[in-house]
């Protein structure tokens, strides 16, 4: 009983720690259905799928330094109260711009929670069972991305509205857990939060999302595209400029003068803008064009989940003691071969194309991923530890968010191509009701003699889409695999250099 107690604090961190990594990537199964129920477009689509990770990105380093000063325990408690009440939101969401708020609720709860759960295994765990407590934690973050779509297809065959009530119960579990078990603690003489810095790089990083969403929708000369990225890059260059002048700074820029950091936040950002944000497309070609339910959708990407768990394991306990470098640029390759054999897709294709692409990119994300925060602290003075696990988490989100949305404008492009040299009328637009899941509907609106043509061109043009879609995340893995193995050359994760000054960083 008294070896049980220990881990319920544990089992409090993981429980939300599992919740609010799954819902990165749950929806993207039930992005059809809501695109049906909701009538909507895949502007608003992608904003329910990038404004959670925009929030992850933008408000974890902020968090965790309110977590300091306030308790960690106490802000732990503040999420996932949010991230309930956020849920329930979405779930009761009438019209997409209700839900994409709410999931921007949703998103600064999961940053709040995100931002406190090291430092609570930290100070709650000692010696052995400290480094038990980060393994368990490695393999639940590990798996909980992977698992979404799976846990959403299951999930959405009752209807979408239940992929955010599952919350509900499971942050009650979490809530009631905390209160009897986590105990509260603070960092004496913490600073206050850098809330120029939060508010600049949320402004900058929002910029260009949302820049990157209309250039999709719009055209890259559209206005109302070029002004929120120009916007965006402007926003970020203060950002960068006002962190060097603060003495308690959201992020220390300075820490990119470290050669082996730089490479980690790079890969960390390519890891998820390759091997996750091309799953919103594959679902959307998998249920509109493939024929499949949500349930069946989500079974294809058993080979991703589960490879990447057994891989992630196995990884994290026999390559800890091992430079960085080579696995995590080695598990970007992967990640990157695996996107180009889904590339081989085209109009005559089903499920069965993407299972070796998919195991293959399970593989490479199960070696990255365990090293990913370890690798980052050995890279930076022992005192800039807690800023630099933030700043992994930072970059993977912003990876996704970022992700999703560049791949928006490469899929409207691939798929309008073939519609144009079919002669099709406004190829650009049905493009877009393409990437919104609107297959299905197209083809049920043309005269019936001709629906049958009309689907097997929209299969191939969606196809077309996809197969792009997978090359520039198959190049962005094999460009980030390179660029780690050059560039991080710290030691093994475990020894971290000695406590100096950011500033001379210089590896």
């Amino acid at each position: 009983m008294v070896a049980m107690r220990k881990w319920l604090p544990l089992v409090a961190i993981c429980t939300g720690t599992f919740m609010l990594l799954v819902d990165v990537t749950i929806v993207n199964v039930a992005l059809p259905d809501m695109a049906t129920d909701l009538d909507t477009s895949f502007g608003q689509l992608q904003w329910v799928v990038d404004v959670y990770a925009l929030a992850l990105a933008a408000l974890v380093l902020g968090a965790g330094s309110l977590a300091d000063l306030y308790g960690r325990r106490r802000l732990y408690l503040i999420g996932l109260v949010l991230f309930a009440l956020a849920s329930l939101a979405c779930g009761l969401a009438p019209d997409a711009g209700s839900l994409v708020a709410a999931r921007g609720a949703q998103g600064i709860g999961g940053a709040i929670m995100f931002a406190t759960t090291i430092a609570l295994i930290n100070t709650g765990y000692e010696g052995r069972d400290r480094g038990t407590a980060f393994g368990i934690w490695g393999a639940v973050s590990g798996a909980a991305a992977a698992i979404g779509p799976i846990l959403g297809g299951a999930l959405t065959e009752l209807s979408w509205r239940w992929i955010f009530y599952v919350n509900l119960p499971f942050c009650v579990l979490a809530v009631v857990l905390t209160l009897r078990a986590v105990a509260e603690t603070r960092q004496p003489g913490a600073p206050r939060p850098d809330l120029p810095g939060i508010g600049l790089f949320t402004l900058g990083a929002g910029g260009l999302v949302f820049g990157l969403v209309r250039a999709a929708a719009d055209g890259w000369d559209a206005p109302a595209a070029w002004a929120p990225l120009a916007g965006g890059l402007l926003a970020l260059a203060v950002w960068v400029l006002v962190e060097l002048r603060r003495r308690a700074p959201m992020l220390d820029v300075r820490l990119f003068g470290s050669r082996s950091f730089t490479g980690i936040m790079i890969g960390s950002l390519l890891l998820n803008a390759s091997a996750f944000a091309s799953l919103v497309f594959t679902s959307l070609w998998l249920q509109s064009v493939g024929g499949l339910s949500p349930l069946q959708t989500g079974l294809v990407f058993v080979p991703l989940s589960l490879v990447s768990f057994v891989v992630a394991a196995a990884a994290g306990r026999a390559l800890q003691a091992r430079p960085p470098g080579p696995v995590i640029g080695g598990g970007l390759l992967l990640v990157g071969a695996g996107s180009l054999l889904m590339a081989l897709v085209d109009g005559d294709s089903t499920w069965r194309v993407l299972v070796a692409g998919l195991a293959v990119l399970g593989a490479g994300v199960g070696l990255a991923t365990p090293l990913l925060a370890s690798a980052a602290l050995a890279a930076v003075p022992r005192e800039r530890s807690g800023m630099a696990s933030g700043a992994v988490n930072t970059a993977r989100q912003l990876g996704f968010a970022l992700g999703v949305a560049v791949l928006g404008s490469v899929f409207t492009a691939g798929a309008a191509a073939p519609l144009r040299d079919a002669g099709a009328p406004d190829p650009g637009g049905t493009a877009t009701a393409l990437s919104a899941g609107q297959a299905g509907r197209i083809v049920g609106a043309a005269p019936p003699a001709e629906r049958g043509a009309l689907a097997d061109l929209l299969g191939g043009a969606y196809a077309d889409g996809l197969r792009d879609v997978f090359l520039v995340c198959g190049a962005a893995g094999v460009v980030g695999g390179v660029l780690v193995l050059l560039l991080v050359r710290a030691a093994a994760p475990g020894q971290a250099p000695a406590a100096r000054p950011a500033a001379a960083a210089t590896r």
